[in-house]
């Protein structure tokens, strides 16, 4: 199958300076949790999209210098010669299959701490640093010996990164991040000097350092210089308007411009808060102020949307992040007319959350990101079926779709039942919250691709019982049953159920996504964290309910600060009238009012309730496997080989983790057992002897 004609125009040749990139598709910028701890990991990552058919593939921001570092957080280093060879790596595989390979290079001045180099922080004005874990550091003021210093680090960067084998340099200034942010914006640049003051002052660093690396580099390698669309902090901050007064002061500048709205919460937002395309305002115009190439982000996944940002002359390359990790043959997809087989990104910023957390990342839609080296998972390959033929799956929830269609994939004669008569499980019910409805592609997604498979049979309102199981005859039975949502409490706060009176009405998560409604004075009893005790109080104040949410953490949904909505959440929660209750429990419960306490001082106080809603934790649904092995003496009888429990059924968690379940139970089945031997690749450091 060929492409539609429609779409060609993403697949033009566009020239970066002195390089040209195959076509339009540009993966921009971004994090892994890989960095120098897991090199070889990010560079197979990046590998499998140069496969996938992108024309550029950028590192994730890389630290230039040991004087400007951001620990505890892990990104790529070029600090000294040293890390050429990884990054060198890195850049071989991103060119493997055509595309242009770009570096990130970054000073994050106010942004970096320097707990590991220990090194005072250096920054365009003295003043705290500004980091996710605000930690107690101040950095100093640059003088001028420092920006001639930091002018040659960038240089010296520049030949290390040309070394390494780099057709793109990107110089990093937006989402807050970075010293051109810091010199432009009036928020972080309170200078006096030529540095500071008016815009063409506070331009001076950013044209110096561009003026200087070209010098280093000639015509070998293009520039490009990533900036905020706007910050989005009023007055103080370099707004839209400055930006294009910026652009059209230094149209050919860099040879690409590269545009990502203000920090990085605004730029990366969930699809709970942005739309497809959320920046095309603030962008559309700016191509006008420079003959330079635009590159911009918005989540794009749809090919349409795409041609639209081209056809209309907002941009030049659409940039990627997000679903660039949920389907690394998104390029290709769209070339070979395959359309229907793209793996759209849902939002979800789970894969932000590794970042975050400082592990591998993760995605909901692509269970072998970050896994390409680690264990060898490829997103559109797997190896053929093993010794057996059949496979019966119960459960059609995130986990058991994934186990369903890559059993399939691999060649095994695949049987889903489903209790219920919808496809999607947990995604089926919570993609009708508010928000969240761009999750439910995790199910639509794999729901189509099983149906063009001959090998799959799909059953609905199959609740299965022991005996049918043992019946059917299949060799390998997989349990997905998924979970359900506690009543009594018992989570973090509570490890037994929290008291209460039995004329007090009280509800889950799953009672509301089944449209069991409470009425009146309600108290949502928040002990998860994550999304849903806030997308619950959402959805009852817009049912007319007066909302009281009590949670242990000092922050509304504190988890999603990994996922970077937790600020957005609980403004818009604030706004909407609900009353919180930070670092709060609940005591007990009674007829009609509910004892809520002080995590830290016990002091106790009595909040009047018509119901409770119960946001604490969840319990496998697990009976099935466990009445199974109960049977296990019948299982070679009726011809089970295996009979495995994955997902949240095991234990329960977020999509991406039942996502990742179901792809290995297909990946292993059929595989020798490894015993005690670990089931993934990692980078071992070698000792030098002293």
């Amino acid at each position: 199958m060929s492409r539609d004609s429609h779409y060609d125009i993403l697949f033009e040749p566009m020239a970066i300076g002195p390089v040209t990139a195959k076509n339009r598709f540009y993966q921009v910028p971004h994090c892994n949790g890989g960095g120098y701890r897991d090199p070889s990991a990010a560079a197979e990552m990046r590998g499998i999209k140069s496969q996938g058919g992108w024309g550029v593939i950028f590192t994730e921001q890389c630290e230039m210098h040991h004087t400007s570092e951001i620990t505890p957080f892990i990104e790529l280093r070029l600090w000294d010669d040293s890390d050429i060879p990884m990054i060198s790596k890195m850049a071989d595989r991103m060119k493997e299959h055509g595309a242009l390979a770009g570096i990130q290079l970054a000073y994050s001045g106010i942004n970096g701490p320097n707990l590991y180099s220990k090194e005072v922080p250096l920054a365009v004005t003295a003043m705290p640093v500004r980091t996710f874990t605000n930690d107690p550091v101040h950095a100093r003021s640059l003088d001028k010996l420092d920006i001639k210093n930091l002018r040659r680090w960038f240089v010296n960067a520049a030949k290390r990164s040309r070394t390494a084998g780099f057709n793109l340099i990107c110089l990093y200034g937006a989402h807050g991040f970075g010293i051109f942010q810091h010199f432009l914006s009036t928020v972080t640049n309170h200078r006096t000097d030529e540095y500071g003051g008016s815009l063409e002052n506070r331009s001076r660093f950013v044209r110096e350092v561009v003026e200087d690396v070209r010098n280093e580099v000639g015509d070998t390698i293009g520039i490009t210089l990533r900036l905020a669309l706007d910050e989005m902090v009023g007055e103080l901050g370099f707004a839209n308007s400055e930006v294009r007064d910026f652009v059209e002061m230094h149209q050919d500048l860099p040879d690409l411009w590269d545009l990502a709205h203000g920090a990085w919460e605004d730029c990366s937002g969930p699809s709970r808060f942005k739309e497809e395309a959320a920046q095309f305002d603030l962008v559309t115009g700016i191509r006008k102020l420079t003959t330079k190439p635009i590159v911009g982000v918005g989540r794009f996944t749809s090919p349409d949307v795409m041609v639209k940002q081209i056809k209309s002359g907002t941009l030049d390359f659409i940039g990627c992040a997000r679903p660039s990790i949920a389907d690394p043959f998104l390029p290709k997809k769209i070339e070979e007319g395959r359309i229907q087989d793209i793996r759209e990104c849902i939002g979800c910023n789970i894969c932000i959350s590794g970042d975050m957390t400082m592990s591998i990342s993760r995605c909901t839609q692509n269970p072998t990101f970050m896994e390409e080296w680690r264990k060898g998972w490829h997103p559109e390959k797997i190896e053929p079926k093993g010794s057996s033929s059949k496979v019966l799956i119960v459960g059609s929830g995130p986990a058991g779709l994934e186990a369903a269609l890559a059993c399939a994939n691999r060649g095994y004669e695949v049987t889903l039942t489903e209790a219920i008569d919808k496809i999607g499980g947990r995604v089926s019910r919570e993609r009708n919250l508010p928000g969240l409805s761009a999750w439910g592609r995790v199910a639509d997604y794999r729901e189509y691709q099983l149906s063009q498979k001959s090998n799959v049979e799909t059953y609905l309102k199959s609740n299965l019982d022991v005996n049918q199981v043992l019946e059917f005859g299949f060799e390998n039975v997989c349990i997905a049953t998924g979970s359900e949502w506690r009543v009594d409490g018992v989570s973090r706060q509570h490890v037994i159920p929290i008291p209460n009176d039995q004329k007090m009405p009280m509800f889950t998560p799953d009672d509301i996504m089944n449209n069991k409604i409470p009425q009146g004075k309600v108290i949502i009893y928040d002990d998860d964290h994550y999304y849903m005790g806030g997308v619950i109080a959402e959805l009852l104040i817009e049912k007319g309910c007066e909302v009281t949410l009590v949670t242990t953490s000092a922050y509304v949904s504190e988890w999603t600060k990994n996922t970077l909505e937790q600020e957005e959440i609980q403004k818009r929660l604030i706004e909407m009238g609900l009353n919180i209750k930070l670092n709060k429990g609940i005591f007990s419960i009674h007829s009609n009012f509910v004892k809520i306490n002080c995590i830290y001082t016990q002091n106790k106080e009595s909040l009047e309730a018509d119901a409770v809603v119960i946001v604490a934790s969840q319990k496998p649904k697990d009976k099935l496997f466990t009445d199974l092995k109960l049977e296990k003496e019948k299982w070679k009888d009726a011809g089970i080989n295996t009979i495995k429990i994955i997902g949240d059924a095991n234990a329960p968690g977020p999509i991406a983790w039942a996502t990742y379940a179901g792809h290995r139970y297909a990946r292993e089945l059929d595989k020798d057992i490894i015993e005690d031997a670990l089931p993934f690749r990692r980078e071992i450091t070698n000792l030098k002897s002293s």
